[in-house]
């Protein structure tokens, strides 16, 4: 009986052990992504194995100001156009599924639901820096490096070998 459990214990043990052991080879993670704004002739830090670094560059005189999103007033009624002030009367006195009243069956998502819409206009109308846009450039970047590096390693390795294609 004794030998049993002895069995039963080390079954469990190297069952519980499997797991650690798989996710010390774990696949190689994705590298960091730094943004950054840099003003001027200011250099870009350069990127490295595990971090790749994305810079926007902005003019040496905005350098001490105020951000562009927070200098003017965005309530403003000069600063809206009229599709936007119609987009706004359109919502106006709605009430139960899809609005943000306490009325009705569907009035606690309907909020969300506005704060998504108002979300999205704001972006849409935001004129700063597309991050994303930014960084799927220095992607392309960094990979094009990588193939060009894996080809003339592969011209090298082919004329070692003498046979040149």
């Amino acid at each position: 009986m004794k030998a049993l459990l002895l069995a039963a214990g080390a079954a469990g043990a190297l069952l519980a052990a499997a797991p650690a052991a798989a996710q010390g080879a774990a696949p190689a993670a994705e590298p960091k992504i730094s943004t950054m704004i840099v003003y001027g002739d200011d250099p870009c830090p350069p990127s490295t194995d595990d971090t790749i670094v994305v810079c926007a560059r902005k003019p040496d005189k905005e350098r001490y100001r105020i951000p562009e999103a927070l200098r003017g007033d965005p309530n403003d009624p000069a600063s809206q156009s009229w599709a936007q002030r119609a987009t706004a009367l359109e919502y106006a006195g709605r009430s139960g599924i899809g609005s943000c009243s306490p009325v009705g069956p569907g009035g606690a998502s309907g909020c969300f639901n506005q704060i998504v819409r108002e979300a999205r206009a704001e972006r849409a109308g935001d004129p700063g820096v597309n991050w994303n846009a930014l960084v799927e450039e220095a992607r392309r970047e960094r990979l094009g490096k990588i193939d060009e590096q894996a080809e003339a390693e592969e011209a090298d390795a082919r004329a070692a070998e003498g046979n040149p294609r």
